[in-house]
């Protein structure tokens, strides 16, 4: 089955059962021309729009859409990338509208400007959008129940919602949502409706089936890179694999020899500040596109960037840790305590550039229209970034911009940047036709943008006693915010660039963080758990090293740092107990602690290694207690957690991006290696929910305490301390 991506609105009406009314409920009045096109993720997963085509009158933000025939539609504010977000977003409204999600088709929006929050990223999914969209669901419950009791001239009190009917308690009568909808279409949507008491969820709270899972397995599921329209040809875009590179002249005489090929024009792919210059060779199919692309001759001007190298860099970097910086966080006397303790310690702990090489490579269809208006069907992390990009870089007005959001074959930070999508659309203008660009993994890999490196300068004092009594954490990183604007301030601290590291509840009464800038013309871009990732290194390695210096377990000395009660304590707890922390480990093995807490949440991982007897470290085991208020799917939960694990070991294990001659020596998968599913150890996670009113995010707290808690295993082992990422397993002995 296959439904054409353009259709008329009989069309619509005709495949999605929606009749001449509908009920469209949400949180605030909208203008009709604000519902724009709205791409359908149905159960076979199919691309649709005319949504805009539905009845006017009604004219409230479409969240929730029911016709007459009781079927049911519920529109998803966020992007499914992997998280689960196509499950639990939609759950938070049928929870309190009290429908199965087997009773729903899912719709992901599309960048209207009534819906807020549609992008996803900083595990703000469901913490950023459970209070409203349960507000969302349990008003039209109560326009459901209040039609109801109109209809039957009974108390509204009397009329419950149940399994998409509303049913007359005293009675047992019961009447279809479809069959209540006229009625419920006329009335005032609840400013404050009344929530349901936990104790009372079908949904919220249970381990459920993730419905995106079929459809990614029986290959029925459409990301952006199967999407297709009529008279669309292909693009492969050659770039300068030397960031800073002006294109000086290409000779395409060989390129227009392939069978297939087209044409070729420039292209532009706009970053941030930052505009590089490329040829896309346009053909009828992406394999002659990328055949003529390898036979273009082109010649750029690499203007001295072609020095730049990554060992130069980091020796820049040790340079710049000499001076003071920016102070980011003072408390109590560091410089003081420092001089009077029996015990000051210091080390320096080094973190590389990594790529986000998500499974899904960059792609973008872009159709540039006479009426400048343009069409993008893609995998971004939000409808809103992509209408906001383009606007912005090539001056269109956002109502121009139409966004087809489909699944994303990961995202990780990287699709927050809709460069892919600015120039698919320049090329789609310069050809008058739609075109569909798509990166090689190569591309992906070599032209990021990146997770930037990050060195920590770190300074420590423990007194006679074994009591922690100074603390400097100093970063030394260039600054994501610098390489996206030219309105970065580097007279003020990037709070980005240094986050948690003054927020973590340990009581050290002496503490003077700081931050300092380094200039760098490769662009750099939020990676899962962005800072934290690098940071919580060697945050928590120096705190293993402190306790070292003060006699003491690593997990009893942070919990001694811990007297005042707080989530770190109870998480810390918990692990301690879950991990059997206390219980001997055989001969040669060690176990290590680390925990983080930042924007995304709070975690905290015991991981126990054991040395080879022909040498190098393998990783036996990964105990995980992540913290949370409320969780919509405690299944989604170990999942998530157990991702952010995996990426965790790959960052710290694996391969960074090395720079030579200006550009990535690594390339693809065989020096930009994966986790091997023999090297993944057993994994075990605990969720923390006491049900409370904060909501903490899922997705990225698992990722900062990975590589901490390894390297104080493996120095637990073998008595070698990690300092540097990433490390090979193999080599230490």
């Amino acid at each position: 089955m296959s439904l054409p991506n353009k259709i008329a609105r009989r069309e619509f009406l005709k495949h999605t059962g929606l009749s001449g009314l509908a009920l469209i409920l949400g949180v605030s009045s909208i203008h009709s021309a604000d519902a724009e096109t709205i791409t359908r993720i149905s159960p076979c997963n199919l691309p649709m729009t005319g949504l805009a085509d539905l009845p006017e009158s009604y004219g409230i933000t479409p969240y929730i859409i029911i016709d007459p025939t009781g079927r049911i539609t519920i529109i998803n504010p966020k992007p499914e990338m992997g998280q689960g977000t196509y499950q639990s977003i939609p759950a938070l409204i049928a929870e309190e509208l009290d429908v199965s999600l087997d009773q729903v088709t899912i719709i992901t929006s599309s960048g209207q400007k009534a819906i807020p929050g549609q992008s996803a990223g900083g595990s703000s999914s469901v913490r950023g959008s459970y209070a409203q969209l349960r507000k969302v669901g349990a008003s039209a419950r109560e326009m459901l129940c209040t039609a109801a009791a109109r209809q039957w001239n009974v108390p509204v009190g009397e009329c419950i919602a149940q399994d998409a009917k509303i049913v007359h308690k005293p009675t047992g009568k019961s009447l279809g949502y479809g069959d209540l909808v006229a009625t419920a279409s006329t009335l005032e949507v609840p400013a404050n409706p009344t929530l349901k008491d936990p104790k009372d969820f079908k949904i919220l709270g249970k381990s459920m089936p993730r419905l995106d899972i079929p459809l990614k397995v029986n290959g029925t599921a459409v990301f952006g890179i199967d999407m297709e329209v009529p008279g669309m040809v292909y693009a492969s875009v050659e770039r300068s694999t030397v960031f800073g590179s002006k294109l000086v002249s290409y000779d395409d005489s060989a390129t227009l020899k392939v069978k297939g090929v087209l044409r070729t024009v420039k292209a532009e792919r706009v970053l941030g500040k930052i505009r590089y210059e490329g040829v896309a060779v346009i053909a009828e199919n992406y394999w002659a596109a990328l055949k003529g692309r390898k036979a273009l001759k082109v010649q750029w001007d690499h203007q001295g960037f072609d020095s730049f190298n990554t060992k130069d860099y980091e020796q820049h970097l040790h340079e710049l840790s000499k001076t003071e910086g920016l102070i980011a966080h003072n408390s109590g006397d560091f410089d003081g305590a420092m001089s009077s303790a029996a015990h000051p310690l210091e080390a320096f702990y080094e973190t590389p550039i990594v790529a986000h090489a998500t499974m899904e490579p960059m792609n973008c269809l872009a159709h540039w229209q006479e009426d400048g208006k343009v069409d993008i069907w893609t995998s971004v992390q939000g409808a809103a970034i992509v209408k906001r990009e383009l606007s912005e870089a090539l001056g269109v007005p956002q109502d121009n911009v139409t966004a087809h959001i489909s699944f994303l074959g990961g995202g990780f930070g990287r699709r927050l940047a809709a460069d892919y999508a600015v120039e698919a659309a320049t090329i789609s203008k310069a050809i008058g036709k739609p075109v569909k660009v798509i990166w090689t993994r190569e591309d992906d890999i070599q032209l990021g943008p990146f997770r930037p490196m990050t060195f920590s300068a770190m300074r420590g004092a423990v007194s006679a006693d074994g009591k922690a009594v100074a603390f400097q954490h100093k970063v030394i990183s260039p600054s994501i915010a610098a390489t996206k604007s030219d309105k970065y301030d580097k007279t003020k601290v990037d709070r980005s660039m240094v986050e948690g590291i003054s927020e973590q509840k340990y009581e050290i009464p002496n503490m003077k963080n700081a931050y300092v800038f380094a200039d760098i013309h490769i662009p750099m871009q939020y990676w899962r758990s962005v800072t934290s990732s690098t940071l919580a290194f060697a945050h928590e390695c120096f705190v293993d090293e402190m306790a070292v210096a003060a006699g003491k377990d690593p997990m009893a000395f942070r919990l001694d740092m811990l007297t005042k009660e707080s989530d770190c304590k109870r998480v810390l707890t918990k692990l301690k107990e879950v991990s059997h922390w206390d219980k001997p480990l055989p001969k040669g093995w060690g176990r290590g602690v680390a925990q983080y807490e930042f924007f995304a949440g709070l975690a905290a991982n015991v991981i126990e290694v054991s040395t080879k007897k022909d040498g190098g470290i393998r990783i036996e085991k990964i105990i995980s207690v992540i913290d949370l208020g409320t969780v919509v799917n405690p299944d989604m939960v170990k999942a998530q957690t157990e991702g952010a694990i995996v990426m965790g070991i790959i960052a710290a294990v694996k391969d960074g991006i090395v720079f030579d001659k200006g550009k990535s020596i690594q390339s693809n998968f065989h020096n930009n290696r994966m986790l091997r599913i023999n090297e993944m150890p057993a994994v075990e996670v605990h969720i923390l929910a006491d049900g409370g009113p904060v909501i903490k995010g899922v997705g990225e707290p698992g990722l900062p305490p990975v590589a901490p808690a390894l390297a104080n295993a493996v120095f637990a082992a073998t008595g070698k301390r990690i300092r540097r990422l990433p490390f090979d397993l193999a080599k230490i002995s």
